[in-house]
Formats: C-alpha cells, sequence, structure tokens
C-alpha cells in the first residue's frame, strides 16, 4: 500500500493536499464512507483517485456525463494512471476489451454511468472486480431537491446491497443543506461522514449587469479578455446561434453549442474548444457539466439562470487552476418572465420548489449586498465579512442600522416555530387576518402586527436580505419555510447590530451599475508564458488530447516564473507529476533554453 503524500507527488506532481483532502482521503483509506462537498476546482476527484492508487484492487466511479468521463479519464491516463470508461458511445469490442482488462486485474479506476451500471450485465459481474472503492460524482443529482435531479441515480442505493461492506464516497460541488440530507439518507452515509471546505471562491470576481445593451457591453467586456477562452450562457439555442455569428463576424473565434446539434457537431465544437482552436463558447446549460478545462478565464450569462444551483456550477467553469477569473451576469426581468413560463410544464410539487429557486436567483440579481456572501449563505456557509471583490462591494450603496428590523422578523421565524415561509413573517409583521396566518393562530403572536410601518414589499426585500446574509436559511424540503442560524441568536439578544440597505426598486438599483473588472495580470513573463503555450499546443495537437491535459495555464505560469533549467528543477513546478515530466520535460526545456538564449 502507498502513502497518499507520496502518489499525490509522484503522479500528480503537487507538493501538499489541499485543506479537508487530507483528512477525506484517511478516513476512506480507514473503510469509512463520505459525503465529501468541495467547490469546483477544489480538488474532488483527488479524494477518491489517490484512495484508489494507495491499494490494490479497482475503484468504481458512478459518473453522470461521458464528457465527465473521457476528461477525467483521459487526464489519468497521461498521469499514467491505468484508467479507462464504459458508456454508450463504444463499440462492443471496446467495452470487451475494458471488461478483459478489468478481469486482468489491468484498472485501477472504472468510470461508468448508473444506465449503464444498472442497465444489463454489469451489476451481476460486480462482485467479482475486487472492488475496493465506490466513488458516486456529481451526487447532487440523486435529490429531488437539486437542480439537477437524475431519477436513475435514485438506484445507486442498490450498491450496498450488491457490495456489502465496501465504502462509499459521494462528491459534489452544488448541495444545500436539503440536498446533503437527501444524499445522506438515500446512501446510508452517517452525519458524522461529512467533510465540507468553503464554497468560497475568491479568485473569481462576480458582478452583475442590466439587461439593456448586452451586445455593447460584451464588446466592452471584450476588450479587457483578449484571446482569452471563456463561456456565454444562453437561455435558448437559436440564442446562441445568434450570438456566436455576430462574434465570428467581428473576428472572435466562436461558436454554438446546444442539444439540438448532432452528436458529432456537438464534439467537434467541444473539442475545438478544449484544444483552444476556438476562444469563445455560447452555449446552453447543455454544454460544460464535467468539462475539466482549466483555463476557462471568463463566464457570462446571457440570461438569467433558473437557480444558485445551476449557476454556482457554471460560473465555476472559470478559472478551476486558480487563477483570476471574471464572471458576469446580465440581468432583466424579462428573463425571469421567461423562466416562469418552462416552470408551467413541472408538476405542481415541482413547480412550487423550483419557482422558490427562481426567486433566489432573482434575488442574487438585484442585490446590493455582497455578491459572495449571498451565494455563501445558500449553501449553508457564512462569511463573516464582505468579499470586498464583486461588483457590490467595489461599489457599495448606503446602509442603515437594521437591528430592530432583523429583530422584529427573526422573532416572528422563531415564534412560529421555524414553520413559517418568509411571505408568511411578512404578512404576519403586518397584521394580516389571511387564513393562511388565522388557520395556523400565528395571529395571536406578540410579533402579529409590529411591523405595520412597512409595507409588504419591503418586508419581503429585508427579509430577502437576511437570508443572503445568511441570518435565516430557506429548507425546500420542509415548505421553503423559514429556519434560524448560528448568526441570528446574537442578534436577537440584541448583542450585534445589522446592516441593511434601503429598500428602492428594481429601476432605482440598476441606474448606477459598475463596469466588469478585469481580470489580473499574468504571472512570469508574458512572453515566454505565450511560447510555453505554443508549445503545448503543438503536443496537444500531435497527442489528439486538449492543451489542458498536458498542462494547466497554472503549471505554465509558474513554468514561466521559475524558468528550470534542469530536469530536477522542471520536476518542482507546480502540477509536473513523474510521467509528464519524462514525456514532456525535454521538450519544455529545450524552448525554455532558446528562449533564454535570444537574450530575453
Amino acid at each position: 500500500m502507498y502513502e497518499p503524500l507520496e502518489i499525490l507527488k509522484r503522479v500528480y506532481g503537487y507538493e501538499r493536499f489541499h485543506p479537508l483532502q487530507e483528512k477525506v482521503i484517511s478516513h476512506v483509506l480507514d473503510g469509512h464512507d463520505a459525503l465529501v462537498l468541495m467547490p469546483t476546482g477544489g480538488g474532488k476527484s483527488i479524494c477518491f483517485q489517490v484512495p484508489a492508487l494507495c491499494r490494490d484492487g479497482l475503484t468504481l466511479v458512478i459518473s453522470p456525463l461521458v464528457a465527465l468521463m473521457r476528461d477525467q479519464v483521459e487526464a489519468l491516463k497521461a498521469n499514467g494512471v491505468a484508467a479507462a470508461l464504459i458508456n454508450s458511445t463504444q463499440t462492443l469490442e471496446e467495452a470487451d476489451q475494458v471488461l478483459q482488462d478489468i478481469a486482468g486485474k489491468r484498472l485501477k479506476l472504472l468510470y461508468i454511468s448508473p444506465e449503464k451500471l444498472f442497465g444489463g450485465f454489469i451489476t451481476g459481474r460486480l462482485s467479482q472486480w475486487n472492488i475496493n472503492l465506490i466513488a458516486v460524482d456529481e451526487a447532487h443529482c440523486i435529490s429531488f431537491w437539486g437542480h439537477d435531479f437524475r431519477p436513475e441515480y435514485t438506484k445507486l442505493g442498490r450498491l450496498r446491497e450488491l457490495l456489502p461492506g465496501i465504502p462509499l464516497i459521494a462528491l459534489t460541488a452544488t448541495a444545500d443543506p436539503a440536498i446533503r440530507r437527501d444524499i445522506l439518507a438515500q446512501l446510508s452515509i452517517d452525519e458524522n461522514s461529512v467533510f465540507q471546505s468553503s464554497f468560497d471562491r475568491p479568485n473569481l470576481h462576480l458582478s452583475v449587469l442590466p439587461g439593456q445593451k448586452r451586445f455593447e457591453r460584451l464588446q466592452e467586456f471584450l476588450k479587457t479578455h483578449r484571446n482569452q477562452a471563456g463561456i456565454v450562457y444562453c437561455l435558448s439555442r437559436a440564442g446562441t446561434e445568434d450570438l456566436a455569428g455576430k462574434l465570428s463576424r467581428l473576428g472572435y473565434k466562436a461558436d454554438a453549442y446546444h442539444a439540438g446539434m448532432s452528436t458529432e457537431a456537438r464534439h467537434r465544437i467541444q473539442d475545438a474548444f478544449l484544444k483552444d482552436e476556438m476562444t469563445i463558447m455560447c452555449a446552453t446549460v447543455a454544454f460544460g457539466m464535467g468539462i475539466d478545462k482549466s483555463n476557462v478565464r471568463w463566464v457570462i450569462h446571457w440570461n438569467l439562470p433558473k437557480n444558485l444551483e445551476g449557476f454556482y456550477q457554471e460560473i465555476g467553469r472559470a478559472g478551476r487552476d486558480g487563477l483570476p477569473s471574471d464572471t458576469l451576469l446580465f440581468y432583466s426581468y424579462a428573463d425571469v418572465v421567461q423562466q416562469l413560463k418552462f416552470l408551467d410544464e413541472a408538476s405542481p410539487e415541482r413547480r412550487e420548489l423550483l419557482t422558490a429557486k427562481l426567486d433566489r436567483m432573482k434575488q442574487y440579481a438585484e442585490a446590493m449586498i455582497c455578491r459572495r456572501r449571498i451565494l455563501l449563505s445558500y449553501f449553508g456557509e457564512t462569511l463573516e465579512e464582505d468579499c470586498g471583490h464583486c461588483d457590490v462591494c467595489e461599489n457599495p450603496p448606503e446602509t442603515f442600522d437594521g437591528s430592530v428590523v432583523a429583530q422584529k422578523l427573526l422573532s416572528a421565524v422563531y415564534r412560529t416555530g421555524e414553520r413559517a415561509t418568509l411571505r408568511h413573517c411578512a404578512l404576519i409583521l403586518r397584521g394580516s387576518h389571511a387564513q393562511e396566518i388565522v388557520e395556523p393562530g400565528w395571529h395571536d403572536l406578540k410579533t402579529f402586527g409590529v411591523g405595520r410601518e412597512l409595507k409588504f414589499e419591503e418586508w419581503m426585500e429585508y427579509g430577502s436580505q437576511l437570508i443572503n446574509a445568511g441570518y435565516v436559511s430557506v429548507a425546500y424540503d420542509r415548505g421553503m419555510t423559514l429556519q434560524l442560524t448560528p448568526l441570528s441568536r446574537p442578534v436577537l439578544k440584541g448583542e450585534k447590530s445589522v446592516p441593511l440597505v434601503k429598500f428602492r426598486s428594481f429601476e432605482e438599483k440598476k441606474a448606477a451599475a459598475p463596469q466588469p473588472k478585469p481580470a489580473a495580470a499574468d504571472d512570469g513573463d508574458p512572453e515566454l508564458v505565450e511560447l510555453l503555450k505554443a508549445v503545448r499546443k503543438k503536443l496537444a495537437d500531435e497527442h489528439e488530447i486538449p492543451a489542458y491535459v498536458i498542462f494547466s495555464d497554472k503549471t505554465l505560469k509558474d513554468m514561466a516564473s521559475k524558468v528550470p533549467k534542469s530536469s530536477l528543477e522542471f520536476r518542482q513546478v507546480h502540477g509536473v507529476g513523474e510521467v509528464k515530466a519524462e514525456s514532456y520535460g525535454p521538450i519544455f526545456l529545450r524552448a525554455i533554453k532558446e528562449w533564454l538564449g535570444t537574450g530575453s
């Protein structure tokens, strides 16, 4: 059995684990289950790939999309790891070869979709495969309360019967408290086996602009992001094609991607983007899940997303290498209307849930408090101070002491036994005798009518601010009722003041919208970075793999900063493992030597 840190250095070229990774790996290697909550780019894959390489046997990885599997398998192979996948795009001969490799104990990791896992002959063979670990990636897909619910994921609980005693690790980057409870219940994971790192992605700059004159604003944005890879998410298929056409006519390397295209066309366009042959992808949300392209420098939402989980996952495709990246959301109320139309086809229970989540997305877009605090609060995480790295923090609005307002609303939440929604609390404070208030007896509460001085809309606005700031949370699996958080107690006891932004209409809010902030400058000599990118591109084309599989932008910039001149120095570069040092080291060292010889 190998030591985890030895695997990390030898295979991946990293000197140390990220926070929490080491704890998860130790927990799993001790034979325990785990639920791992980490943001996109936070290193979730390391949590199951390292244990897989530490011990004998095969690790079974459940993954929802072909693109996700293909990218991870290619990256593992580039690092010298024996990995394979079974999916619907394979020929019978290819699938048979994978099965032979498993039988011959030549594989360490097998990626498979739940459809393939339960759809035929696979389940009967699992007990013969010497499986040492089960990894369920994108675990939020198991939950009805999630934004990307997939019914086939609900069968995964059967693995407990098929593979008794085998540790299971579930991983996701988008899970609010309701989804977490669901994952734990369906996969029979103990609450004490939850590992949560911060969902904060401090390298991402967050901003929102009004939807008017979007194309003009986009052109201004692109002037500060020349030749940088980025994604523009559009609501409709036609929208992707129209925008890609406009950008192409202006000389940008842009293309469209949506589910209405043929499989062949989607693969061609996706590969062009992954290989840096095309820099701007105009896409619907059909694109991106599992695409491990590390050098996406920006993500723009052309229209309002339908929920914060999807939005967080989509902006997370920028800056996976940890380098500064920008995110921009265009917002207009017309987008809200369009999203509401899409919900008409949902079942009543599902429609209520999705409408509530759309409302939280709308609150984010209209908010005048730190956007990062809103995102983190949604996932149950508290940020005590404003981030200083979003458009609101950089152009802060005037606030007033809203402690009394907060106490009244939090008191209503408390006195209803945390069984009321925000709407209910607003009606209680206004002194409404509506049936939904009188029936549960809430008209007899001490807080009934204590907030008549504010309009219903004002209470809804201030309630939204308190939710977004983390003083209360919304339990989506409990009828969207409000729940007090640890932050609420000192407010109720008068020990902490609460700043609130004065209620304003949306038209007033959007009047002074700030411009997006350009990304920070590159590390290392820019000329050398570009030269190394050209070397990487040539190698990627020769091997017919995406450029980032060779090395990430972060690795190239560290290389340009350290300027290694020997094989030993080359191995000190971030992200250079043994296999890649042997395969690519001489080529990059030669390029650096030639660059130095030019007098640079």
